[in-house]
Formats: structure tokens, sequence, C-alpha cells
């Protein structure tokens, strides 16, 4: 099997025996724990990962044990600095009457079991460009620093308490059709009290909003295990309420309802328990799940996709991004034409000195305007005469 990939399943194994809170063997001792951190962090799951290695003696080298340990203290510290911290930036924004909306909210903590296991970045606030200059700007004054950088999206900010908040002044999709339906989602937001500026998005809403930056960040190799968890639990906990003809139709505007709903049943089978049916019928072809499966825990190095959808929204990417290229060409090119001319005009220029130059150093020209080009000549004779005698 290739590495990544077993590394990849034994992350799944550890972290869903964690969340189902049952027996897992793993053979510990042949793990590269250099790795695994490195991909349990790039999955933002390291926190759970600890508990999943707790009391295995010498399996686990000091150095990586303390760094998972690490993660979890960062985790610990969160859950006892989020509440109040959230609030404060969310009541700052609504006193200066800053409209903004959060698409992923800090209730998704409430879903885990073990409180600790949830993710450090839980809201993700959308501004206009303004205000999230703004909001930056607060925080900042706060304490928080850059931790990571979304091109031409946002940011994620991050406190030394362990609180981050994730700002964005333009959704990370590209693609109009993506745009368009986002912009839909958006517009089902509601005032949340006790605010008067800061809107959320309903649950059917958020969870299509979830699985929408799913399938995108699938389609482009970025898809973490914690967004799979997150969805799982918020699944689990509102599938009852949720109106799911809605949810259908809303997914097939971004035409992404049929991978939508493998995704969705992968987290069922990696975190699920074995005996919920949520979904009765069986699929017949089990290969198309592989398929994904190894796709999403190889971060695309094994790439068998044959899903349209997919392969659609991939093309969708591709040429948006090909598009920008070849603006960003035509900038590119455009500067290169100005500074050309610039450097000519400059050289035009100390070749040929305007008026008023030249007859500050040849007086007669302000007499008899006519002789300028005369004494052009005279001095550029004057001066290719110094470069030969030096």
């Amino acid at each position: 099997m290739n590495q990544l990939l077993y590394e990849g399943r034994t992350l799944v194994g550890i972290v869903s025996s964690i969340i189902r809170q049952d027996a897992l063997h793993v053979l510990y001792n042949r793990l590269d724990w250099e790795r695994m951190f490195r991909l349990a962090d790039y999955h933002r799951v390291a926190n759970i990962v600890y508990l999943g290695v707790l009391g295995k003696g010498d399996a686990l080298p000091d150095r990586w044990r303390d760094r998972f340990f690490g993660r979890y203290q960062e985790a610990l510290l969160f859950g006892e600095n989020c509440e109040e911290s959230l609030k404060e930036v969310l009541m700052w924004l609504d006193m200066r009457e800053i409209s903004c909306t959060i698409l992923t909210a800090a209730s998704v903590r409430e879903l885990y079991t073990i409180s600790e296991t949830a993710e450090n970045t839980p809201v993700q606030i959308l501004l206009d460009e303004e205000n999230y200059l703004l909001a930056k700007g607060y925080l900042i004054d706060l304490g928080y620093e850059t931790d990571q950088i979304y091109k031409g999206c946002g940011e994620r900010m991050k406190r030394v308490s362990c609180i981050s908040v994730v700002l964005y002044h333009k959704l990370p999709f590209r693609t109009p059709g993506y745009a368009k339906n986002m912009q839909k989602l958006l517009e089902t937001a509601f005032v949340e009290e006790p605010y008067y500026n800061i809107r959320v998005l309903p649950e059917e809403s958020e969870f299509v909003f979830r699985l929408a930056k799913i399938v995108y960040g699938y389609a482009t190799d970025e898809l973490r295990l914690r967004e799979m968890l997150d969805l799982f639990l918020f699944h689990k906990m509102w599938r009852k309420e949720l109106n799911m003809e809605t949810i259908q139709k809303r997914l097939s505007d971004f035409q992404i309802d049929e991978i939508a709903e493998k995704l969705l049943r992968i987290a069922y089978m990696w975190f699920g328990d074995r005996n919920d049916n949520v979904f009765i019928e069986q699929p017949e072809d089990m290969s198309v799940y592989d398929i994904i499966e190894d796709r999403m825990l190889t971060s695309g190095t094994i790439n068998r996709e044959a899903d349209v959808q997919v392969l659609k929204l991939e093309k969708a990417i591709q040429k948006d991004l090909d598009k920008e290229r070849r603006e960003e060409s035509r900038e590119i090119f455009k500067e290169k034409i100005a500074d050309f001319f610039g450097t000519f005009r400059r050289k035009i220029q100390w070749a040929f000195p305007d008026y008023h130059y030249m007859s500050s150093i040849y007086p007669i020209v302000e007499k008899i305007p006519l002789l300028l080009p005369v004494f052009w000549l005279v001095r550029g004779v004057r001066l290719l005469w110094r470069m030969i005698v030096k």
C-alpha cells in the first residue's frame, strides 16, 4: 500500500476511535511519528491524536509526544478562553455597526463529546473589504497576529491564548457558479440576538455551506479531515430538523449534489456508528468510494478521479485560474511597456533638455529660442568630448 495512503487510513482510524470512544488496534511502533505529526497537523486533528497515543509507552518518541501534547494543550486553552473572547470580538463589531455574516459558528464545539478534541478555529466571519480592514486592525490591537493568509480572500488571526478567528472579505471559491449560489446562501442569513449587525446562517444554509466547501476542497486537493469530522457531527446533530429536499435543491444548483452525498456517506463510514441507518441503501459499487478516499487521504497524490461533477468543477476552477493568469500576464506586459516608455522618455529628456534648463546654461537661448536645437547639439558634443578625454 502507498505509504501516504497507509498513514492517512491510520490517522482516520485513530481519530474515529477517539470520536466513537471505542478500541483500535494500531501498530504504533511501525509508524514514522514525524510524518504522522505533520499529517495530523495538516488535517488539524493533532489534538485528537494525542488522546489516541496516551499510554502507548515507548512506541512514541518523547519529542513527538510533546508536539502532540502541545496541540492538545492549545485546544484546552482555547476551550477555556473561547466563548468570552469571541463574544468580545462580535460585540465590538456590533457596537461599531459593522455588518458581517458568521459562516461557521463556535457552536460546533458543543457537538464534540470531549470538548478539547474540537478545532481551534471555529468562527469564520465574512465582511466587506472596508470593514475587513477595520476588524483586522481591531484584532491586532487585541494581540492577534496573522497565522495563515488566504490569498485574495482573507486570513486567520491567532492570539497567544490560542484563540483564532478567520476573517474573509471574499469567499474563497472560484467559478461564477459557486459565487452565484454562495450569494444565495448569504441572503438567507438573519440577524441573531442580542446583536443588530451580526448575521448567522440558518442550519440548512450552514450545512450546505459546509458541504459545498468540502466538495470544493476535495476538487482542489485541500480537503482536511477536520472538515469531514465537523460535517459529520453537524449533520448528525441537525439531520432530523434539516429539510433535505431544500438542501438537495441547493446542492443541485451548485451541481455537486451527487459528490456531496458520497462525501457525506464517507464521513459516516469513518466516524459514524455502524448501527446508524442514516444511509439505508448500500451502494452497489464501493470502489467509487475507495477512489474518493484514496484521493482525499493522499491530498491528490493518488488521483483516479472519475466523478463527472468533480471533473466539471475542476475544469471550471482551472478555467478561472487560466483567466486570472492571462489577466496577470496582461498587467505585467502593460507594466513592462510603461517601464520601457518611461525609461525611453527619461533618456529623451536627458538628451534634449527643455527650454528652461537650456536657457539657464546658455543665456542666448532665452534671447533667441530658435537656437535651442543648435545648443542641444553643442551640449551633446561637449558631453561626448568629456567622455573621450576621460
